[in-house]
């Protein structure tokens, strides 16, 4: 789980017999650019927010090792503007620099890395990344929707977001 104007990446894992997850370790996010807000195209450089997964690793990345996030997914596809390209090398990576892309440390990529590699071997198929805006427990929603009370159009998208964050956070699943 991701949240950007905390800067936290939080690793999340369950062994094969437990149904629930366990907070295992906390990443700080070294590099973020944009603003709070969904990425709606190629070049904006926002780092998309949503229910993702990791598609594919990227072991001779430009910044040490990273992991490939599925965005665009369906639902920024129908969000788009029809004729605008919403880009797509959307990575957690290393380097502390970033255009758009999640970056931690390098130390930090390579655990992480490490341990998504792991999990895919273990036949883990889906390595999902949830990305938020902000932790959008009751309190810091009720934050947002009074800083951006002017932008009606991201307020309701963060509702959207809040019912898969609510389940998480009451399950752990």
């Amino acid at each position: 789980r991701i949240f950007k104007r905390e800067r936290s990446l939080e690793l999340w894992v369950r062994s094969g017999d437990r149904e629930q997850f366990e907070l295992l370790k906390t990443y700080t996010i070294c590099a973020l650019a944009g603003e709070l807000g969904p990425k709606r195209r190629q070049g904006d450089n926002q780092t998309p927010e949503g229910f993702y997964n990791i598609s594919f690793f990227n072991p001779r990345s430009d910044f040490y090792l990273s992991l490939h996030v599925d965005y665009p997914n369906r639902r920024d596809r129908a969000a788009g503007i029809e004729g605008v390209s919403l880009g797509g090398d959307i990575y957690i990576h290393g380097g502390c620099s970033s255009e758009g892309c999640l970056a931690i440390t390098d130390d930090g990529i390579k655990g992480l890395y490490w341990l998504a590699v792991e999990a895919r071997s273990a036949g883990q198929s889906r390595i999902p990344v949830h990305i938020f805006p902000a932790r959008l427990d009751t309190d810091d929603f009720e934050r947002l929707e009074r800083a951006f009370g002017d932008r009606a159009d991201l307020v309701r998208f963060w509702s959207t977001l809040k019912p898969g964050y609510d389940f998480f956070e009451q399950h752990r699943r």
